[in-house]
């Protein structure tokens, strides 16, 4: 069952590298008290999430939490080392979170996992975005096949 607007995120790890190394992130630990925009890509660095998905929500980074967003984060089925990395090449770790949801446990729970075995990647998460306030997703835009509309960070912020 695909989550829906209404419906609590279900309890996950992500795993986030710190000065100190990879720690464990919990959804709730992210989203408890807060509004958070959450947008998932199908890997990090690749063509469209990498020059279009996420510096769109850099870009607009000031503009979301004007809205009153207190933290963008960006998650894909990729280990914490390339999440990392992606975040440091892109110079967004200062405007994004990069929470790596290695096994996929995340975006299976919310039942918008992508089979992307066709093209050599395995299990992914589709391209998406949520607003979750205190936990509970208030905003939910999910992309359908190939395409990029309403996950890009304008349409976030159109409808906030």
């Amino acid at each position: 069952m695909t989550i829906q607007v209404g419906d609590k995120l279900p309890e996950t790890t992500f795993k986030q590298m710190t000065k100190d190394g990879p720690t464990n992130v919990s959804v709730s630990e992210l989203t408890t008290g807060k509004t958070v925009v959450l947008f998932s890509v199908p890997g990090a660095f690749t063509p469209t999430c990498h020059a279009k998905h996420l510096p769109g929500f850099v870009t607009h980074a000031d503009a979301l939490k004007a809205k009153g967003v207190d933290a963008i984060v960006c998650t894909a089925v990729n280990d914490v080392f390339v999440m990392d990395a992606w975040g440091k090449a892109s110079n967004a770790a200062a405007e994004i979170g990069f929470l790596a949801d290695g096994n996929a446990d995340f975006v299976r729970a919310l039942g918008l996992e992508l089979d992307a075995t066709g093209f050599g990647m395995g299990v992914r998460g589709k391209r998406f975005a949520l607003v979750a306030k205190d936990g509970v997703v208030t905003a939910l835009h999910v992309e359908n096949g190939g395409e990029f509309k309403a996950s890009t960070a304008e349409n976030v912020l159109a409808h906030l």
